[in-house]
């Protein structure tokens, strides 16, 4: 058995595409778009996986967008608690945090520690940050950061 893609369903690709790719970091390997179906399907690996991902031999994000219907309306989602959440390695928790705030992006944990920080997509999807190798020693503002909303 082998392990292939995580899905999230978007209602905006763009907005998805800008956070998982420009802010995170991650590349598209593949993308399928159904006018029949009326959905796009994006798939996203990390640049350490890209080619194990283009030989669909290391898991995936699937984003799934559903295209509105005739009268221009799209479905609603929900994450449920019971999903949990994506985990990244990152080359420096602090840069990538700085830059994902300075982009807009809400910091619900914030690194403190050095080590481990979580923010959400756009759809809401919580996302952990884990810094590559020892964890880095604390640094403000993130010491004394307070969480935001939940993650």
């Amino acid at each position: 058995m082998d392990f292939l893609h995580t899905m999230i369903r978007v209602k905006d690709l763009d907005a998805n595409l800008h956070f998982f790719c420009d802010l995170l970091g991650l590349q598209e390997v593949s993308r399928i778009e159904s006018k029949q179906g009326r959905f796009s399907l994006v798939y996203l690996a990390a640049p350490g996986d890209m080619k194990s991902a283009q030989e669909k031999k290391s898991p995936l994000i699937e984003l799934t967008y559903n295209w509105p219907n005739e009268s221009g309306e799209s479905e609603s989602y929900n994450f449920s608690r019971g999903f949990g959440h994506l985990a990244f390695r990152v080359e420096n928790i602090y840069k990538l945090c700085a830059d994902l705030q300075n982009s807009g992006v809400i910091i619900n944990r914030p690194p403190r520690d050095g080590w481990m920080a979580f923010v959400k997509s756009p759809e809401g999807c919580s996302v952990e940050l884990l810094q590559k190798g020892e964890a880095l020693p604390p640094q403000e503002p993130w010491a004394s950061m307070d969480n935001m909303g939940s993650w």
